[in-house]
């Protein structure tokens, strides 16, 4: 297609500052929502760089909703690569590719505990919670149960991405949830409570964008918190309290700290991963009452994270 110099796409200051503010306000959400449907950190982040790539080709001014517009293709290029997967190990699928739907998604996501070491194997949580689902459904079911349980984004707009009517979509997402049961059980696999995700979605914004106000709103009164650092460092605990509790959240997980935050549906409780340069860095997992963070246990340690960037890794 000619030279490079035929492909570039000159943009403007003001298109590049919108452009920069939705990579930063946008990207973790979307790798979010990638890595559920695809169970892979590369995959997932290779769906986020095309959904940007995608972006930057449009016409940003046009998208009354950035984020939606963005979930809409992300969430196509991620059903095309579950098609295309299943293809190679299963042969044609019946179902033909949906034609692409106009117009972008309308809905978004809405913005004394036991020892946590003793609460949650990491690399088993992890890899059930971001593998048994998809090892387990059709494109189509994964599709729809991953934007409507997890994300709770309504029938009506998925049908756009699966190409078929919202009934069908809500049969699919209901199917779904049946493989999950018979297959993990309800007490190992649960996708979290609405008001889980909402606390956890303000938790994570609070951090990513080292807005302390809105951290220390979002935290109870004596939250606790802990870490496990591994190696001679051993477990650093006993912080009380939201003042110290958010300094140390954002001194570790803050904007400061080169990390992308993503949470993960680990049972019983929400975890957070804390990636850094293809790894993951930490994993952090909340105890939430009453809409508020009540105890904060994070897992910083090198050696017993390996596997759990092994199994996002595949």
């Amino acid at each position: 297609m000619g030279d490079d110099r035929d492909d570039r796409i000159d943009i403007g200051p003001e298109v590049a500052a919108r452009l920069g503010k939705a990579w930063r306000e946008h990207r973790r959400y979307v790798l979010d929502m990638a890595l559920r449907m695809l169970g892979d950190l590369g995959d997932a982040e290779d769906v986020v760089q095309e959904a940007f790539t995608r972006l930057l080709r449009h016409d940003i001014d046009e998208i009354d909703d950035v984020r939606a517009w963005l979930v809409t293709v992300a969430s196509r290029l991620c059903l095309d690569q579950l098609r295309s997967a299943r293809r190679r190990r299963h042969g044609p699928l019946d179902e033909p590719a949906p034609a692409p739907a106009r117009g972008a998604l309308g809905a978004t996501a809405p913005p004394g505990a036991p020892d946590p070491a003793d609460r949650v194997t990491l690399d088993d949580s992890v890899r059930l919670a971001l593998q048994v689902v998809l090892e387990r459904l059709s494109p189509a079911e994964r599709t729809a149960f991953v934007l409507h349980d997890v994300f709770q984004i309504s029938f009506d707009d998925i049908a756009g991405i699966v190409g078929r009517s919202p009934a069908a979509c809500r049969q699919l997402a209901s199917r779904a949830r049946r493989h999950v049961r018979s297959d993990a059980g309800p007490a190992r696999f649960a996708v979290e409570s609405a008001e889980q995700r909402r606390v956890t979605e303000r938790f994570v914004a609070a951090v990513t964008t080292g807005d302390l106000d809105a951290l220390l709103a979002v935290l109870d009164p004596d939250v606790a918190g802990e870490a496990d650092l591994g190696g001679r460092a051993g477990k650093v605990g006993g912080v009380v309290g939201r003042a110290g509790v958010a300094r140390g959240a954002l001194r570790f997980l803050g904007p400061d700290a080169g990390v992308t935050l993503v949470s993960v549906p680990t049972p019983h409780r929400p975890s957070i991963l804390a990636l850094r340069d293809g790894q993951v860095a930490a994993v952090v997992t909340l105890t939430i009452r009453d809409g508020v963070v009540e105890h904060i246990h994070a897992l910083a340690d090198p050696v017993r994270l390996a596997p759990v960037t092994a199994a996002l890794r595949g």
